[in-house]
């Protein structure tokens, strides 16, 4: 039977694992998918570090535009990352009807719904495994494998980045910009850590989980987004104490008046499975009405595991390739027509519990003020931990977890408790999931 011939656009690490790893188990891949896929064409603006990749065999280009018009080309594989040439190399190859896989969660969340519609339009699929969690089959499982249920929320630890500098924060106690410097020493973050550390890359893993779980257009300029740069030992060591640990999550959650979109630094129970996911790894924590919850780990980047997913996106386009256009899955796992326009409500509006600690003057009646704002904002109190002053302190910390509340009511009794005459400073405000229905 004829090959599958895939245009490879990008062959560095990624793309140099997809090469790998095809090649390497082309026997395999073969039988899952009924006939041969193999890269014929690599465009990459290095040719000498392509040819030394691929080898002889195949066709090289530095210019990747004519990959996508060439018409002996069957799949595009975008590899190049970012959203301004990568989005008109996507686009034009759909214009030449060509299956395009991709591993560009930013541009998907970005202009996701106008590629996706494109592709509507042509008849042709773009496949984005890779795009989430590197190597966890996450996006079949949102668009296939819970198809019967109804999604009520997905959590996920889906930045490897930021999970290793967390962990290790914990571990040893060190304070955040300490762990960057390790992390970018051993290659966990980027020279430019902006897009992890600040949560823009988990956001955008976020958006598109959203869309498949709930079926609703991709709207990440509606995510709220934290990072963990502002994050301290102190408040890693309290949640310890309180038996929680603190991970950045990003949280898709539907409810009645509309969806949460969040990713921010969250206290989870330790006795949860996705509390222990240390390290660089990721984990996605899906709950649903008929089958409950299930979790998804394992390596969220690297070369081959993220070449897995793309590998696994090529096997499917080709099982599919000849099918009626109508009846293949649809990208966002909703059939287009059948999408819904629910909101993403406003951070004011997010239901959670929550950890708030602050530095109060050693005095009598300053907890019954405090815990007075805070009944008079109707939140209540789940646990306290009140830390002995040193020998010669005037303030100590008070650290009190609550029940779940409206964040709109959370953020009026900060600003009430901020103005009290016996709390200094700023109060340190972060969420929590119990992560428990």
């Amino acid at each position: 039977m004829k090959p599958m011939n895939v245009g490879l656009l990008g062959i560095g690490t990624v793309g140099g694992g997809t090469f790998s790893v095809l090649k390497r188990n082309e026997e395999e891949i073969t039988r899952r998918a009924g006939r041969p896929i193999r890269i014929t064409t690599v465009a990459d603006k290095n040719l000498e570090l392509a040819r030394k990749v691929a080898g002889d065999g195949v066709k090289l280009t530095d210019d990747a535009f004519s990959v996508v018009t060439d018409p002996e080309i069957d799949i595009i594989v975008e590899l190049i990352g970012g959203y301004g040439v990568a989005k008109e190399l996507v686009l034009a190859a759909i214009d030449n009807g060509k299956h395009v896989v991709t591993a560009n969660k930013a541009l998907l969340a970005v202009h996701g719904n106008e590629i996706f519609a494109a592709a509507q339009k042509k008849g042709v699929m773009v496949a984005f495994e890779a795009a989430v969690a590197g190597g966890i089959p996450i996006i079949k499982a949102l668009r296939e494998g819970l198809t019967a249920n109804r999604i009520q929320w997905i959590a996920g630890i889906i930045n490897g980045t930021t999970n290793f500098i967390l962990s290790e924060m914990r571990d040893k106690g060190l304070p955040f910009a300490e762990v960057l410097k390790e992390a970018q020493a051993l290659g966990y973050a980027e020279a430019d850590p902006t897009f992890d550390i600040e949560g823009v890359d988990a956001a955008h893993k976020a958006t598109l989980m959203a869309s498949i779980a709930f079926g609703v257009p991709i709207q990440f300029d509606k995510a709220h987004i934290e990072g963990i740069t502002k994050l301290e030992s102190a408040d890693i060591r309290y949640a310890e104490q309180l038996g929680y640990r603190i991970k950045l999550l990003g949280i898709a959650k539907k409810r009645e008046t509309g969806i949460e979109l969040r990713v921010h630094p969250t206290l989870i129970p330790a006795k949860r499975l996705i509390a222990n996911v240390e390290g660089p790894m990721n984990a996605v924590l899906v709950q649903a009405d008929a089958v409950g919850p299930t979790l998804y780990y394992g390596k969220g980047a690297g070369a081959e595991p993220t070449a897995s997913a793309v590998i696994a996106d090529l096997v499917d386009i080709t099982r599919l390739h000849t099918a009626d256009p109508e009846h293949r899955v649809p990208h966002l796992a909703f059939q287009p027509d059948q999408m819904v326009d629910l909101p993403v409500l406003p951070i004011e509006e997010a239901e959670t519990a929550c950890y708030l600690r602050m530095r109060v003057e050693d005095q009598p009646g300053a907890l019954a003020d405090i815990t007075r704002i805070l009944a008079d904002n109707g939140i209540s109190i789940d646990a306290m931990l009140q830390r002995e002053p040193e020998e010669g302190e005037a303030q100590t910390d008070i650290i009190i977890l609550t029940h779940r509340s409206i964040e709109g009511r959370i953020n009026a009794a900060v600003a009430k408790i901020e103005s009290l005459a016996v709390v200094a400073g700023r109060v340190t405000r972060l969420r929590l999931e119990d992560l428990d229905k």
